[in-house]
């Protein structure tokens, strides 16, 4: 690891090898006994989430009845809370075992995004507004009720999408409430009437894996291998992380069998990374996709993807927003994060040049961490 140096840098840090500059939080215009303060409160308060997560989901994490409730995809035991506390590019704290890689759930969902980002810059998707089905001719969006959906409304969890992926319904997700604790929702899953796409927002992980099987149709190569050269390679990521798909999403493209990828660990797969990486994907989006002079993403696809969505002003393009204070009373209106069960958490806080990854905390505590975070900065 890099040594500590005295004093903050005038020149933009960029961590370009594995190795990250570390400073003293004061050093960083932060207050380190709150520093310490908020790294003892998020150790303090862990995921209730049992540690054994192949047990978790057996035993009905996401309320939804056997056999319905199977897992199909690989899943791993997660280890203690971790995190770090990251200003102008360095490192003010950290806690846990930051190197581990762990699974992450629905933060997959933004890096998902992200290689719609990518497809966008390259001209794959030259209109995030048009219908999917004018690039995707596989069946999933022939049906009248599927046939205007965009990729916008994919994004913006807004498509109404219907139909079956990987063994699993849309309608098991019908009804789903964030505002309420896994598994306590007793009308989620019950098949409710479809709504026009774009006029609903329902939290849905079966569409999800159906724009990730979009992306893989458009790319034509699986997606692991395009955020891999496109985006973590550039900035400096390490070789450890993983995306996972499930045993049978394997679909044809050209001839070649191609895993396509799930957006979540629902039912287990999705995106297993180290609280590090994490964090350079912090810095890439706080950055507004820039990374040491590069712009490894348009700036143009991170102004979208923090653009409020028309029925839900906490949801951009797979990102959580704080416009209206609901994710975090305490952070900036700025802030912009990456959520997923557990809880893992990416915050974004260009207001204050900060990226603060936390894992493992108890959901309900985030808002009284990310408090204590604003408080120690000077």
């Amino acid at each position: 690891m890099d040594i500590v140096t005295s004093e903050v840098s005038s020149t933009r840090y960029w961590p370009l090898t594995s190795e990250w500059s570390r400073q003293s939080p004061q050093n960083l215009g932060l207050d380190p006994n709150a520093v310490q303060d908020a790294v003892s409160f998020a150790i303090s308060h862990e995921s209730k989430m049992l540690r054994d997560i192949g047990r978790a989901l057996k035993e009905g994490h996401f309320n939804e009845p056997p056999p319905i409730n199977e897992i199909i995809g690989p899943v791993k035991d997660r280890a203690e809370p971790s995190g770090v506390v990251v200003r102008a590019g360095r490192i003010a704290a950290e806690w846990g075992d930051i190197e581990r890689v762990d699974m992450t759930f629905s933060a997959t969902k933004s890096f998902l995004s992200l290689c719609a980002g990518i497809a966008f810059d390259r001209g794959l998707i030259p209109d995030i507004h048009a219908p999917v089905r004018e690039l995707v001719d596989d069946g999933g969006f022939a049906s009248e009720q599927n046939r205007s959906i965009t990729w916008a409304q994919l994004l913006q969890l807004t498509s109404e999408w219907q139909g079956g992926l990987w063994g699993k319904p849309d309608s098991i997700d019908h009804n789903r409430d964030l505002s309420l604790p896994p598994g306590q929702s007793n009308d989620k899953g019950l098949q409710r009437t479809m709504q026009p796409p774009g006029t609903h927002w329902e939290y849905n992980d079966v569409r999800v894996n159906r724009l990730a099987l979009a992306l893989l149709r458009v790319f034509k190569e699986p997606l692991p291998h395009v955020l891999k050269r496109e985006i973590m390679d550039p900035i400096g990521a390490s070789d450890t992380w993983q995306w996972h798909g499930y045993r049978n999403s394997y679909v044809d493209i050209n001839g070649q069998q191609m895993q396509s990828v799930s957006g979540g660990a629902h039912w287990g797969g999705g995106l297993w990374i180290s609280t590090l990486d994490q964090a350079r994907i912090g810095l890439l989006m706080l950055n507004k996709g820039q990374w040491n002079g590069r712009q490894i993403i348009s700036e143009e696809w991170i102004a979208e993807s923090v653009r409020p969505c028309p029925l839900n002003a906490n949801y951009g393009l797979m990102w959580w927003l704080n416009a209206v204070g609901e994710q975090a009373p305490a952070a900036s209106r700025s802030s912009f994060f990456a959520k997923g069960v557990g809880a893992n958490i990416i915050w974004i806080d260009p207001e204050n040049d900060m990226v603060t990854v936390t894992r493992w905390i108890d959901k309900e505590s985030f808002p009284k961490f990310a408090e204590k975070v604003v408080q120690s900065i000077r």
